[in-house]
């Protein structure tokens, strides 16, 4: 009988290790291809079959897909990370398989593009403007009125996101993201934006169904560097259906509808203004705090998804879970951390990790990368997981010690 293979294009920190597992538990045999495989520590240590090959260039992955398809069945191909997912769309129409729409992904993608099909839709978002230069950003600021938002219309995880607040930080983010310090895959392209304020909420979807909502926490300002997570939000049922309603708009208006998406919204005087829709899993441990939640393994429904067969999105139980990031505080060599099996051993604490170990050199960089560790905790009450979660996050300490300057 003709083995099958799931094929996963690139892998990512998070979910990666959990698509490789989750598809070995259906019964398929994962294959990673992506361009650097070292950067996925699990698939050395898990013993996963990896194949190196240019994830940018469609043409490769056919003739690599083509040649995989000799030895084995190939039951489905997916990813986790956004920047191969249109390519992926497009790989599963050339050999007929189940797979996103990779000219909806492709459009998702660009933001300023996703605004645009969201404001043509009626969906509340900011107002924006796009920018290709210092006189564009600062004229758009001035039109639009201080404090904005930059951001790259392209990218992920908060990099090159920063709120401007007078023209001196105008000034300078500007210059950070054109002069060479931020990487640009093209031509750069900035979305300058209203700062629209309020509490942030993610809805979490799967095809054209919302799975649940998380309240996001940030930490201080003018960067965007999320503190922690919490599901499900604490939300009048009002305020629930009318995130939703909004979140799956946005869905039809980007033409999107198979597999995972989530739509970030915040809470304003006007009610939910959408702030950015992504079409994937939310990175980071979500999906892990959705199944701590409500019993749902969306990890393993995308594969189901992938493969043909039929999901199962119902909610088992409804519990609390959440998530507290461990952030640096200050840029310098760590020193040490530790209290991290202490955090462990609380009752209702099911995740510690630590990101970084004694002797690395930690730059703040305003975005995910500024992460040292994380710990997640569940329970039958939001009060409690959150007592949970400040009890054990205060038993893990670091120390950091300033950079050596020449002549020290």
């Amino acid at each position: 009988m003709e083995r099958r293979a799931f094929i996963l294009v690139e892998g990512t920190k998070w979910d990666g290790l959990r698509y490789v597992q989750a598809a070995q538990r259906l019964g398929l045999h994962p294959i990673t291809l992506s361009a650097d495989p070292s950067r996925y520590d699990y698939l050395a240590a898990e013993g996963m079959q990896t194949i190196r090959v240019d994830t940018d260039n469609l043409d490769a992955l056919i003739r690599e897909c083509s040649r995989l398809g000799e030895s084995y069945s190939i039951a489905g191909i997916t990813s986790a990370a956004e920047s191969v997912y249109a390519t992926v769309g497009k790989l599963c129409r050339h050999f007929d398989l189940h797979g996103p729409n990779p000219a909806s992904i492709e459009r998702c993608c660009d933001k300023f593009t996703q605004r645009q099909l969201l404001a043509e839709a009626g969906i509340p978002i900011p107002s924006y403007r796009l920018a290709a230069n210092a006189a564009e950003v600062q004229r758009a600021a001035a039109e639009i009125g201080l404090p904005v938002i930059l951001k790259p219309t392209k990218g992920i995880n908060s990099i090159g996101v920063r709120l401007c607040r007078n023209t001196d930080e105008l000034a300078e983010h500007t210059i950070h993201l054109l002069g060479g310090k931020h990487t640009w895959r093209s031509s750069p392209r900035i979305l300058v934006e209203e700062f629209a304020q309020g509490p942030l909420y993610s809805t979490d979807i799967m095809g054209n169904e919302a799975i649940g909502i998380c309240a996001a926490e940030f930490g201080l300002l003018p960067y965007f560097v999320y503190r922690g997570f919490t599901h499900p939000a604490p939300l009048t049922d009002d305020e629930n259906e009318r995130i939703i309603d909004v979140s799956l708009s946005c869905m039809q208006a980007l033409g999107l509808g198979w597999g995972p998406s989530f739509v970030e919204a915040r809470w304003t005087k006007r009610g939910p203004v959408v702030i950015e829709v992504n079409p994937r899993l939310a990175g980071g441990p979500n999906s892990r705090l959705i199944q701590r939640a409500y019993g749902v393994d969306l990890v393993t429904e995308h594969i189901k998804l992938a493969i043909g067969e039929q999901w199962d999105l119902r909610k088992r139980y409804s519990h609390s879970a959440g998530v507290r990031f461990l952030i640096a505080d200050r840029d310098g060599t760590l020193d040490w951390i530790s209290g991290d099996s202490q955090a462990a051993a609380v009752p209702g604490v099911v995740e510690v990790e630590l990101y970084v170990e004694p002797k690395t050199p930690i730059v703040r960089k305003g975005d995910y990368q500024d992460y040292i560790g994380h710990v997640i905790a569940a329970s039958p009450s939001q009060t409690r997981t959150a007592a949970i979660l400040e009890r054990a996050v205060d038993l893990v300490s670091w120390s950091i010690s300033p950079f050596l300057t020449a002549g020290e």
